[in-house]
């Protein structure tokens, strides 16, 4: 294996979310070729900067060089583009600040991503929820639907080769980054690895119905603005039970869900595009 990776770290006021997501990347398995680490804090008020450079003596130990980049101005996509500009190498493994990796995942993900060919890559997400009740039993039903268990949703963390990474340039002003990356790439070109990630669901009905209506908007706003894509969303499997099917086995969980799609749609006040749960 011999393919160097660039793990780019968009990060916005995460103190609290970005050590375990560091100390994670510092438990990884070794990968068996060059690695850097870049940390993209954008627009921080909180400790966000101070933190992640307390982590570059022991990535310099580790001998994956950590960068932190102190960005002034708040938004993912600037900083996922400023992220791309200084990085080192081709395959790039991009990372939300508050995911806690598995310790083979990034090995498993450098392993699919070396190939000539186009590759896309992601691991198993498993939703966590360790707060409100509510949460709880909709992350339950959430992480049921065929999005999280079939094809390569990749949100929170997905991984491109270098010939994977010319089919875009700059990030484009959006929401979705993980919706417009993953289907730039048609489904055989996406893989998913067995390795898994914990990725955290927004604790609270409030926060899930605003991040799920931001969710919503994105999808469509990539929709609209870049239809030659959106032929590559994965075909629905035909082993995938049905909604009625896991609404049976799941009542509490189907009904919260059902109450945060319903309330998604009613009439809202005008919120922030960027509006995030916590």
């Amino acid at each position: 294996m011999s393919t160097a990776c660039s793990i780019l770290i968009p990060a916005h006021n995460e103190v609290g979310y970005i050590e375990p997501c560091l100390e994670a990347l510092l438990a990884s398995e070794w990968i068996g070729a060059a690695v850097e680490v870049i940390v993209m804090a954008n627009g921080c008020t909180d400790r966000t900067v101070a933190v992640a450079h307390s982590f570059e003596g022991r990535f310099s130990d580790k001998g994956w060089p950590l960068m932190v980049l102190d960005l002034e101005k708040g938004g993912k996509m600037g900083a996922l583009n400023a992220g791309d500009n200084i990085a080192q190498h081709g395959a790039r493994v991009y990372v939300d600040a508050d995911v806690v990796v598995s310790a083979p995942l990034l090995a498993q993900l450098v392993a699919v991503l070396d190939a000539p060919e186009p590759r896309y890559a992601s691991g198993n997400p498993v939703v966590r929820a360790s707060g409100s009740a509510f949460t709880r039993v909709y992350a339950r039903f959430w992480a049921s639907l065929p999005f999280c268990t079939h094809g390569v949703p990749g949100f929170g963390v997905f991984a491109v080769n270098s010939a994977a990474r010319t089919r875009w340039g700059e990030f484009p002003d959006i929401i979705s980054d993980d919706t417009f990356v993953r289907l730039s790439f048609r489904p055989e070109e996406r893989y998913r690895v067995a390795a898994s990630y914990d990725w955290p669901m927004i604790e609270g009905a409030g926060p899930l119905i605003r991040v799920r209506r931001r969710q919503d908007i994105g999808v469509a706003e990539v929709k609209e603005r870049f239809p030659a894509i959106w032929a590559n969303h994965d075909p629905v499997p035909e082993d995938a039970p049905p909604m009625w099917r896991r609404a049976l086995r799941d009542p509490l969980g189907f009904g919260a869900f059902a109450m945060v799609a319903l309330a998604v749609r009613m009439p809202h006040r005008a919120q922030d595009r960027w509006a995030r749960g916590r």
